[in-house]
């Protein structure tokens, strides 16, 4: 299959399967995730603000802020498929950008730069067993994950994890995926 077409497969998965079992799964996979040692070591967290069937990243910001971590979050530059990260102190300091994304309003908050985040959450629609992703097809993740050497994670529901992708010359693994039921380190 082309990514498109896993794209697509993993997008319609995603919209059937019923609320009440996503939200217990995206529940214990969070749950995963507060007690890695990447999350307890981490002073400062990259992480997208989530979005229809996307694993719920409101509570992981609100737990950050519980913790005392610092909340970046991802601005998306079109002009040039790029992307910054900022810091969040509030839900208020985000805008509705395209497509439904919400973003922090730059003349809110102020930039944090790429060897500043510990621990990055990058997102996905579809995962192999090595680490590699399929995203939701701008590259915006791609193109900074070039430029970023600190630790990464990925939260994802069963259904996401297929057993191969095609990869292109430019793609980089993910060091960890976080399921419902266990870690998996793909990188040290």
């Amino acid at each position: 299959m082309t990514k498109k077409e896993i794209r697509q497969n993993i997008q319609k998965q995603l919209v059937k399967m019923p609320k009440r079992d996503k939200e217990k799964l995206s529940e214990q996979i969070r749950g995963k995730l507060f007690a890695t040692k990447e999350w307890e070591a981490a002073h400062t967290i990259g992480v997208t603000v989530s979005r229809g069937t996307e694993i719920d990243t409101y509570s992981i910001i609100r737990r950050a802020w519980e913790d005392g971590k610092v909340v970046a979050v991802p601005k998306c530059h079109p002009s040039d498929f790029s992307m910054s990260f900022h810091k969040l102190e509030s839900f208020d300091q985000l805008e509705t950008v395209y497509y439904g994304l919400k973003e922090p309003i730059i003349e809110k908050v102020e930039p944090v730069f790429p060897e500043q985040i510990d621990l990055l959450i990058v997102p996905g629609l579809a995962y192999d067993q090595g680490g590699y992703r399929i995203g939701f097809g701008g590259g915006y993740y791609d193109r900074y994950l070039q430029r970023y050497s600190n630790r990464t994670v990925s939260l994802l529901l069963p259904i996401q994890l297929v057993h191969d992708l095609p990869k292109e010359s430019f793609d980089l693994p993910i060091d960890c995926l976080i399921l419902p039921d266990k870690v998996k380190y793909v990188r040290k």
